[in-house]
């Protein structure tokens, strides 16, 4: 199982996605002899998840069943294990498509964090790109590689715990994109330039407050890079619901007018469909916005190395 090479079958040791409904799912390590509880029961790893086809149909111990899915970096974005604040796919597409990357780009991150954009990165980049990520807090660098290893990318990615403020990212003058995500990221826009290519490289950084923005524009300018511009995605969701509306009352026309001309008033004509006709309503479909939308995430600052 690799989240870049993806496979038909369920194997022992594979992490997957067990898939309840779009609002629920979970990761598993698939193991021999293993149970996973859900909701709907008892899934055995041994008799229902092993040499099962990706996407299967699984029915648990109390008669419910689950999808089991092959895992993705967006499916992993909204199931992993979170470590530090994310980034969620709204960013992570704009991100990889102004910083240009494609099939065997060479990309620096930091910091590594939870590994929500690196593993999107990694597939972007793969096969014969490469990752090299910085992380300054020592156990979460660790567990990054541990999750590099468990998911078949460990050759695509390499994980270094320094201080990118101080030491940089460990290369110098090959990487076509670098992404910054830390609190000061004015402070390392000189070892971003460093690992950048000679000419025409990207660079990114990822801040919530505007005050950061600021002063990394001031320090992208002092080292000459062009093309600074700053963006921020706000994603507004719309659901698709039936809406009913009253049908208008326009009057009646003149010809039936002259056509129908009775007394509602008359005994003999309250049992006539005119005297009993009520306004109708009509029913069709509509895009209704969200009552609560997600808020700001943070600005992204884009540039390119003269």
């Amino acid at each position: 199982m690799s989240f870049v090479e993806y496979g038909d079958t369920i194997k022992d040791g594979d992490t997957a996605i067990v898939f309840l409904g779009h609002e629920s799912m979970f990761p598993v390590k698939v193991q021999h002899g293993t149970v996973t509880q859900t909701k709907y029961g008892v899934i055995r790893h041994s008799t229902d998840l092993i040499g099962k086809k990706y996407g299967s149909k699984v029915t648990c111990s109390k008669g419910g069943w689950v999808f089991i899915l092959h895992p993705t970096p967006e499916l992993w974005t909204m199931n992993l294990p979170h470590r530090t604040q994310i980034l969620y796919s709204t960013d992570i597409s704009i991100i990889t498509m102004m910083l240009e990357l494609k099939p065997g780009s060479i990309v620096c991150e930091s910091g590594t964090g939870s590994g929500s954009l690196s593993h999107a990165l990694i597939r972007t980049v793969a096969p014969t790109g490469h990752l090299y990520t910085v992380e300054f807090h020592q156990q979460r660098a660790e567990k990054a590689r541990e999750e590099f290893r468990e998911h078949g990318v460990e050759h695509l990615v390499t994980v270094t715990n320094q201080d990118v403020c101080k030491n940089g990212f460990g290369v110098s003058n090959i990487a076509d994109a670098v992404f910054l995500d830390i609190p000061s990221p004015w402070e390392a826009i000189g070892h971003a330039k460093s690992a950048l290519k000679a000419e025409g490289g990207r660079i990114c950084s990822f801040s919530p407050c505007i005050e950061q923005v600021q002063r990394t524009c001031l320090a992208m300018e002092e080292y000459g890079f062009t093309e600074i511009n700053t963006l921020e995605i706000l994603l507004r969701v719309y659901n698709v619901r039936t809406i009913s509306l009253q049908i208008p009352d326009l009057g009646k026309t003149a010809e039936e007018n002259s056509s129908t001309d009775f007394d509602s008033s008359n005994p003999s004509n309250q049992g006539s469909p005119c005297a009993n006709l009520q306004q109708g309503t009509v029913q069709f479909k509509s895009g209704v916005p969200l009552r609560e939308v997600v808020g700001h995430t943070g600005y992204l600052t884009f540039a390119t190395k003269s």
